[in-house]
C-alpha cells in the first residue's frame, strides 16, 4: 500500500518490548489498582485462601483476582468470561496480574465467595481517601436507587398479580368455550373436530396454569413479606416514579460527600421504600468519616419521625422536606402548615385567628403525640375550608421541634435540595451508565451487595483520579 503509513510485518521476531513495564506509563490507573491492593491486608479484611494449601495444585492468590476484578469494573468489563479473555490479550491486565490467566470459573467463584471482604475493600478505599485529606465529609447527601435483578416481572408473584392473572386466565377459558360452542354449531367434519380438540388442549393448559397459581397463592400466604420471586428469591417487585414502570430488583442506598462527590458508604436492601434507612446510612457515613458531628440531606422519601430523632441522638443534623400526605391542599383547604405553633404558650393559631389549646397526650404507632383544638369552629366563617368535622384537631409529636427546625433550615437555604440532586443522583447516574442495560449479573442479596461494592469502588477510584490525578494518589498511598 504505497503512499500510506506502513504497519509492522506480522512475521517479525517480536511484537512486545522486553519488559511489560515499558507499556504502562506513570499515569496509568492500573498502577493505582496494583499499589492499593498490595498495601491492604487481605487476610485481615476476610479474603479466603490467603495462605497456600499444603496439598493439591497451587491456587491463585486473592490479590491477583481482586486486581483483575477492580480493573474489570473500572473498565466496564464485569463478566468473568470477558475477564478471562482480557487476561490473555490485554497488556494492562498482563502487567497487573503478572501474565497470569485464571479461568472464568475461578474468577466467578472468587466474587461469589468473598462478598463481605469485597465490601470491606470498598470501605478501605474510603478510609484511604479520608486519611490523605481528599474526603472531609462536612455534609453528605443520601438517596436510594432501584436496580434491576436477574428476575423478570412474570416470575415475581404478589397477591394482586396472582388475582389479576387468574382473572385473565378464567376469561380466556370462557372465550375458548364460547368459540367451541360456535364451531360445534356452524362447522362440520374433520375440521370441526380438529378445531375443537385444539381449543380443548388450550383450555387444559390454562387450567393447569390456574392450578399452579393456586399453589403459588398458598406459598405466598406463608411468605413473610407476601412476595415470591422464582429466579432470584431475594429480589422484590418495586415501584418507580413513572406510572406502570415497576420492575423486580433491589434498592441501593448511598451516602455521597457533597464536596467531592465520593460515595462514603452504601448498602443494598430489598425493601421498596427508604423510610427506615436515614439514620442507618447517616450513622454509617459518620463512622466512615470519623466525625463527631455531621450534616445530612435527603429527599422526602426518607421522612420519618423516628429516623429524624435517631439522627439527632447520634449527633447528625438531617435536612429533608416533609411530604404532603394530606389531600386538603388540592381541595383548597387549610393544611397543618397553615397553623402556627406558639412554643411559649404551647398553643396553635389557626388562619382565622383562633387559639387551639392543648387537650391531652396519647400514643399512636409508638409515638407520643399531643392533641390541640378549639370549640370556636362551629361558628367560624371559614370552617368549610378547614374541616368537615365538629372541630379541627391538630396533632403534635413530642419531638416536633426537630421537624420545625428542619423546616426552618430548608426555608433559609432552599438550595440544599438542589445540592442533594446534583450530588447523589450524579453518582447513581454514572454507575448506571457504566452498567448498561443488563445491570447486575449475580443473584441473591449477598452477591448483589458484592457487585455493588465493586461498582462503588470503581466509581470512587475514578473520582479520586479526576480530583488529584494518578501520581498524587500513588504518592499518597502509604507503603
Amino acid at each position: 500500500m504505497s503512499g500510506f503509513i506502513e504497519g509492522a510485518d506480522r512475521s517479525q521476531a517480536t511484537l512486545f518490548p522486553d519488559r511489560l513495564e515499558d507499556w504502562i506509563d506513570e499515569d496509568n490507573p492500573v498502577r493505582v489498582i496494583d499499589l492499593f491492593v498490595e498495601e491492604i491486608d487481605l487476610e485481615e479484611i476476610g479474603f479466603l485462601r490467603t495462605a497456600p494449601a499444603r496439598t493439591g495444585r497451587p491456587g491463585y492468590h486473592p490479590s491477583v483476582l481482586l486486581k483483575l476484578f477492580i480493573y474489570g469494573y473500572l473498565n466496564r468489563v464485569p463478566s468473568s468470561r470477558a475477564l478471562e479473555r482480557e487476561a490473555g490479550r490485554n497488556v494492562e491486565v498482563m502487567w497487573l496480574t503478572g501474565r497470569l490467566a485464571p479461568d472464568h470459573k475461578t474468577i466467578a467463584d472468587f466474587r461469589r465467595d468473598n462478598g463481605r471482604a469485597i465490601r470491606r475493600t470498598c470501605a478501605q478505599f474510603v478510609e484511604l481517601c479520608r486519611r490523605i485529606g481528599v474526603l472531609k465529609g462536612d455534609c453528605i447527601a443520601i438517596d436510594g436507587s432501584k436496580f434491576k435483578a436477574v428476575n423478570n416481572r412474570d416470575k415475581n408473584f404478589t397477591k394482586g398479580k396472582i388475582a389479576s392473572r387468574t382473572a385473565h386466565l378464567i376469561a380466556s377459558i370462557e372465550r375458548y368455550l364460547d368459540e367451541m360452542v360456535r364451531i360445534d354449531r356452524q362447522e362440520e367434519g374433520e375440521v370441526r373436530a380438529e378445531k375443537i380438540a385444539n381449543l380443548a388442549q388450550r383450555c387444559e393448559r390454562i387450567r393447569q396454569e390456574i392450578e399452579r397459581l393456586v399453589d403459588m397463592g398458598q406459598a405466598l400466604r406463608e411468605s413473610p413479606d407476601s412476595q415470591i420471586s422464582l429466579t432470584d428469591p431475594d429480589a422484590r417487585s418495586m415501584a418507580t416514579s413513572a406510572k406502570g414502570s415497576g420492575f423486580v430488583g433491589y434498592n441501593a442506598q448511598s451516602a455521597v460527600d457533597t464536596e467531592t462527590h465520593l460515595i462514603v458508604t452504601h448498602d443494598v436492601i430489598n425493601a421498596g421504600h427508604d423510610r427506615e434507612q436515614l439514620s442507618l446510612m447517616a450513622r454509617s457515613a459518620k463512622a466512615a468519616l470519623g466525625r463527631d458531628e455531621m450534616s445530612a440531606v435527603a429527599d422526602k422519601g426518607y421522612f420519618s419521625g423516628r429516623e429524624i430523632l435517631a439522627c439527632h441522638k447520634d449527633g447528625i443534623t438531617p435536612t429533608l422536606p416533609r411530604p404532603e400526605t394530606s389531600g386538603n391542599r388540592k381541595k383548597g383547604m387549610y393544611v397543618k402548615a397553615d397553623f402556627a405553633y406558639d412554643t411559649e404558650a404551647n398553643v396553635y393559631r389557626c388562619p382565622a385567628g383562633e387559639t387551639l389549646t392543648y387537650r391531652y397526650t396519647t400514643e399512636e404507632s409508638g409515638l407520643v403525640v399531643r392533641r390541640y383544638w378549639t370549640n370556636a369552629c362551629q361558628t367560624c366563617p371559614v370552617k368549610a375550608r378547614c374541616t368537615t368535622g365538629k372541630e379541627r384537631r391538630i396533632t403534635r409529636w413530642e419531638h416536633e421541634h426537630l421537624v420545625d427546625e428542619m423546616r426552618d433550615r430548608l426555608s433559609r437555604d432552599p438550595a440544599l435540595m438542589g445540592l442533594r440532586r446534583s450530588t447523589v443522583e450524579h453518582a447513581f447516574g454514572t454507575i448506571k451508565a457504566w452498567m448498561g442495560a443488563t445491570h447486575f449479573r449475580m443473584r441473591r442479596l449477598k452477591n448483589f451487595r458484592a457487585e455493588m461494592a465493586f461498582h462503588v469502588l470503581a466509581y470512587n477510584i475514578k473520582r479520586v483520579i479526576t480530583l488529584i490525578g494518578v501520581r498524587r494518589l500513588l504518592a499518597a498511598i502509604p507503603t
